[in-house]
């Protein structure tokens, strides 16, 4: 809030920045009635609650991301001698409200896209929304860490981190049914980014299981959630243990 203006720019920066990923979505809708047999309301809340989650996970913890830079210089060893947890040094590292563009964003296409679905509203597909969105930012931000602890033996590895959380978000945007099967399942059972919001949103849609997956698998985003940050915990954990500085 020292420069406002800077503050105002770069949050209006991103929001335009990323809304420019759902005008390309509405380009296509002006060719199709349906993508996968979605409507463009469907489409567009698969891409709001995967926009939202990543939003909020590189906002709260994104900055782990430069965990390898530290490493290299040195400069993580600082980090180390502060009584404060590392990881919540390393997520606080620059940290930039300006990221709120992209929640914003996504958030009003979120609540717009709810205004237009044909869903009848019940208590269960209202609950597992907010359920929806906080597993997904639990989701990606396990991703986040595990990706920074993975730099304590790389040395640099934070553009694989990214094809997995913003190749992520970019993949759950659009609609499982456009994609091979072999993917989906890939996605969901092997790396389970299809839990942001696939498997939720095929219950809150009525949409069926591309691949054929107990429906059971639509509920289980919370848990998949906690197991993905208790292996976060535990990846960030050895890495701390196995840190060495840089020697000199």
């Amino acid at each position: 809030m020292a420069y406002r203006t800077s503050f105002v720019m770069m949050t209006t920066a991103q929001f335009v920045v990323t809304g420019l990923d759902f005008a390309t979505i509405g380009i296509m809708f002006t060719h199709t009635n349906s993508l996968g047999g979605y409507t463009l309301p469907e489409v567009a809340f698969l891409y709001s609650a995967s926009g939202v989650s990543l939003g909020l996970a590189d906002l709260l913890c994104g900055n782990v991301e430069r965990l390898g830079q530290r490493v290299r210089d040195g400069s993580l060893d600082v980090m180390l001698i502060r009584p404060v947890p590392t990881l919540v040094q390393m997520a606080a590292d620059q940290f930039a409200l300006r990221r709120l563009g992209r929640i914003t964003q996504a958030g009003g296409v979120l609540v717009w896209s709810m205004t237009r679905l044909h869903v009848h509203w019940t208590v269960d597909r209202i609950v597992l929304v907010p359920v929806m969105l906080i597993a997904g930012t639990a989701i990606f931000c396990a991703i986040f860490v595990l990706g920074a602890a993975f730099q304590f033996v790389s040395g640099d590895a934070s553009e694989v981190m990214n094809a997995f959380t913003y190749g992520g978000n970019f993949l759950t945007q659009y609609p499982p049914t456009i994609f091979a099967r072999d993917l989906v399942r890939t996605m969901t059972l092997i790396i389970p980014l299809g839990f942001v919001n696939w498997m939720p949103a095929l219950h809150i849609l009525g949409k069926a299981d591309p691949v054929g997956l107990p429906s059971v698998f639509q509920f289980l985003s919370p848990i998949v959630a906690a197991v993905l940050a208790a292996a976060g915990a535990l990846a960030w954990r050895v890495g701390i243990r196995s840190y060495r500085s840089t020697g000199s």
